[in-house]
């Protein structure tokens, strides 16, 4: 083309229908968009799932260490009662003489003077009735 030529020229390409221009060709694929969709549900479920084996260990752990908490925690309030119930007696042999002194008679087999102790022995090798 020339500088000084007229460029207009005659568009031989007939001019877009309106439905064109505004996007909304509905094409007819047949099976194809079926076949499109359930694929992409296809692929959808199997990364939910690869995902889901992928944290199944995580949640297997995760519920054994909280079993393991919960019988841990468990032992603690057993433990802290032997405590408390340790601590009493320690409490009572600290303060209380009549403790002592029954201790002592249990335990050691003390008496008082002109006291009669007498020892009850179990029986041993009984015969069966």
């Amino acid at each position: 083309m020339w500088a000084g030529e007229n460029t207009a020229r005659q568009n031989p390409l007939p001019p877009p229908c309106p439905a064109c221009l505004t996007g909304a060709v509905n094409v007819n694929l047949g099976i194809w968009s079926r076949l499109t969709k359930v694929v992409i549900g296809l692929v959808v479920l199997a990364v939910l799932l690869l995902i889901g084996m992928c944290y199944l260990p995580l949640i297997q752990e995760n519920e054994r260490m909280q079993a393991e908490i919960l019988r841990l925690n468990q032992q603690i309030l057993s433990e802290q009662e032997k405590s408390r119930q340790l601590q009493a007696q320690l409490d009572a042999l600290r303060n209380d003489s009549n403790t002592v002194e029954r201790l002592a008679r249990e335990k050691l087999g003390y008496a008082k003077p002109d006291e009669t102790v007498i020892h009850f022995e179990p029986a041993t090798n009984l015969p069966a009735r």
